[in-house]
C-alpha cells in the first residue's frame, strides 16, 4: 500500500518504521530538524521491546509538501488538535477518488472537524493506544510495549479500504483489531484520556503519584465517572462496567506515565486542553449534563493553553 503519515510524530512516527519495514511505501511528513534527520540517516524507532536495538527504516519519501507525494491508499493523520485545520488542507494534494483518512487525534471530535475539510468518503475514524513521542530529531521512542490501533468507517460499517489497511497494520507487527462500535471505542479511550490527560498535568504527577496518594485517586475516578456520565448523555453504547474497567486499567500502567498534556505543560508546550477538559465542558453544556471536575481541570490549565509559564 501507498500510505501517508500526516505528521510523523510519535504516532506517525511508530507507524511509518512498523509499515515501511513490512514492505509498504510510506511517505512522511514532516518539517524542520525532524525531517532533515529523516532525510539524512532515516526514521528510528527505539523502545522497551527492542532492548538496547532500534529500528531504523529509510521512508518510501520524506517531505514537507504533500502534493510531492500525490494520492496514496491512505493517510495516517496524527497531529496536535488545534494544527487539525491547517493540515487536512495540507493532505488534499494526497487525497483520491478511494483514499482513506484515518485520524489518531486525542479527543472525540476529529472525524467531525475533517469532514470541514476533506471529501466526505474520504474520512474515517479511529483511536490509538500507544505511548510514543519525539525524543530528538528522526528518533520516536515508546514507553512501554502495548500498542493497539482501533479504526472504522465513521458508522462502522465494514468495508475493503479498511479491511486493507488493518491487514497491513496487524502483519506490519502494528495491531489492529476489528471494531462493530467506533464511536463506543473513541469514548472508552477518551474516558480515561481525560483524567490522565487533567490529573497529570494539573498536579504535575504520574500514574504512580495517582496511585499513591488516595485523594489523587478519588480525583481520577471522578473524573472517570464524569466523562462517562457525558458519553451516555449523548447515547454511547458505554458497558456497564466501564468506570471500574477503566480504573484497572490504570493500576496496570506504567507508574512514571503521563498524559502528553503534562509533558507539553513542563516543556513550556501549548496544550490540548481544548480537545480534552474543554470539551468535556463544551459538550456538556451542550448536552445539558454537569461536568464541575473537568470544568475546574480546564480552568487549571488555562493559563498554560499557549504555552507560556511552562
Amino acid at each position: 500500500m501507498k500510505i501517508a503519515t500526516m505528521a510523523t510524530g510519535g504516532i506517525g512516527g511508530f507507524l511509518a518504521v512498523r509499515l515501511t519495514k513490512a514492505g509498504h511505501q510510506v511517505a512522511t511528513i514532516a518539517r524542520g530538524a525532524h525531517l532533515e534527520a529523516i532525510r539524512n540517516a532515516g526514521l528510528t524507532l527505539k523502545g522497551p521491546d527492542r532492548g538496547d536495538e532500534a529500528e531504523t527504516v529509510t521512508p518510501w519519501i520524506a517531505t514537507d509538501d504533500p502534493a510531492q507525494v500525490g494520492p496514496v491508499d491512505a493517510i495516517i493523520f496524527g497531529v496536535k488538535g488545534d494544527a487539525l485545520e491547517s493540515a487536512a488542507k495540507a493532505c488534499l494534494p494526497m487525497i483520491g477518488p478511494d483514499t482513506v483518512v484515518v485520524p489518531f487525534l486525542n479527543g472525540v471530535e476529529a472525524a467531525d472537524q475533517l469532514l470541514a475539510v476533506l471529501p466526505e468518503a474520504s474520512v474515517a475514524n479511529g483511536v490509538a493506544h500507544i505511548s510514543t513521542t519525539i525524543v530528538k530529531p528522526g528518533v520516536i521512542g515508546q514507553v512501554g510495549t502495548f500498542n493497539r490501533f482501533v479504526f472504522a468507517e465513521r458508522d462502522s460499517r465494514a468495508s475493503e479500504r479498511i479491511d486493507a489497511l488493518r491487514t497491513a497494520f496487524n502483519t506490519a507487527g502494528a495491531a489492529a483489531p476489528a471494531t462493530n462500535d467506533i464511536n463506543r471505542d473513541l469514548w472508552m479511550k477518551f474516558i480515561m484520556f481525560s483524567a490522565a490527560s487533567g490529573v497529570t498535568a494539573a498536579a504535575r504527577c504520574r500514574i504512580g503519584d495517582v496511585l499513591n496518594h488516595p485523594p489523587l485517586s478519588e480525583l481520577f475516578r471522578a473524573v472517570i465517572a464524569e466523562t462517562a456520565a457525558l458519553a451516555r448523555a449523548r447515547g454511547i453504547s458505554l458497558p456497564s462496567t466501564i468506570e471500574k474497567d477503566t480504573w484497572a486499567i490504570v493500576q496496570g500502567l506504567p507508574r512514571d506515565m503521563r498524559a502528553s498534556t503534562a509533558i507539553d505543560l513542563e516543556a513550556g508546550r501549548p496544550l490540548e486542553i481544548e480537545w480534552v477538559s474543554g470539551a468535556v465542558r463544551r459538550l456538556a453544556l451542550e448536552a445539558g449534563v454537569p461536568a464541575p471536575i473537568n470544568s475546574t481541570l480546564y480552568s487549571v490549565l488555562l493559563p498554560h493553553k499557549s504555552g507560556q509559564g511552562g
